[in-house]
């Protein structure tokens, strides 16, 4: 019997237009060029693209034939794949936000070093998110992986339903790490500080989530982060009897993984999250 032949994703290749360092931990990357008008946008506003980094001194050109480069190259110079939030999607360029930690890392010091004209090859859209108008309040939780998502998502009901009522909840380092968020009049904000704890470690925001008062009716949820803090507000959720139609959570990162160890544990009990 022949094995079912796995489908290749399509990958784009667009170029850095210009980068911001919104705070210390934060840089905006803004990439475009001829490829945008063919980026088919899902119109989710947790809308991911799978990001693939080679090593710089191989020299290697985008896009990346995996199938030709395993048969050339050791699996340590096989480029690698991250996964990252479109924060915005423009006419002339799509925003991509990058949590930098120093020198740790692959994607964080590739944005802090980016310029015009670098290339960036990355499949995708994914996600499954968009804040429903029709529910009766709305909760959003999460850590700087999920700020560019939550902040979308907030811009949405911003603009289609002003009125709307909910909370926020954004773990961060500190105060100097808090960003301008345009959301919804009846919408509370709560910048949560882990000071020097290490991110990953810290249960602010799963404690703060815990403690939030239940609002009536029907409330939508959305929680992405670190995974283990995400398994917490999972068992919240099912305390108070959160539908799943009315639940977004899942973890975008685990402490101590790499990405490619944190992907693969999604198909062990440890990954589950819901």
């Amino acid at each position: 019997m022949t094995a079912p032949t796995r489908r290749k994703r399509r990958t784009m290749v667009m170029e850095v237009i210009a980068t911001e360092r919104l705070t210390e931990h934060l840089v905006r990357v803004h990439i475009g060029g001829p490829a945008l008008a063919e980026f088919a946008d899902n119109g989710q506003t947790d809308h991911y693209v799978k990001i693939h980094f080679a090593k710089p001194e191989l020299g290697l050109i985008p896009p990346y034939d995996l199938d030709v480069l395993r048969e050339q190259l050791p699996p340590e110079d096989l480029p690698v794949t991250r996964t990252y939030t479109i924060r915005s999607v423009g006419a002339d360029s799509l925003a991509i936000d990058f949590v930098v930690h120093g020198d740790d890392g692959i994607a964080g010091p590739w944005a802090a070093a980016a310029k015009p004209g670098d290339l960036v090859a990355f499949s995708g859209p994914g996600g499954a998110y968009r804040p429903d108008p029709a529910a009766d309040a709305h909760l959003l939780a999460g850590d700087e992986s999920a700020l560019p998502a939550v902040a979308a998502a907030l811009e949405e009901l911003a603009d289609q339903l002003p009125d709307a009522v909910g909370t926020a909840y954004l773990e961060v380092y500190g105060p100097d790490d808090e960003l301008p968020l345009r959301a919804p009049r009846g919408f509370d904000i709560r910048w949560l500080h882990r000071g020097s704890t290490v991110a990953g470690t810290s249960t602010v925001l799963s404690d703060a989530v815990a403690a939030h008062p239940w609002p009536s009716g029907r409330v939508q949820v959305f929680a992405h982060g670190e995974r283990e803090c995400m398994k917490a507000i999972r068992d919240v959720m099912k305390a108070r009897q959160v539908p799943r139609s009315d639940l977004s959570l899942s973890g975008y990162w685990a402490y101590g993984r790499t990405e490619d160890r944190f992907q693969a544990e999604k198909r062990e009990p440890i990954g589950v999250v819901l």
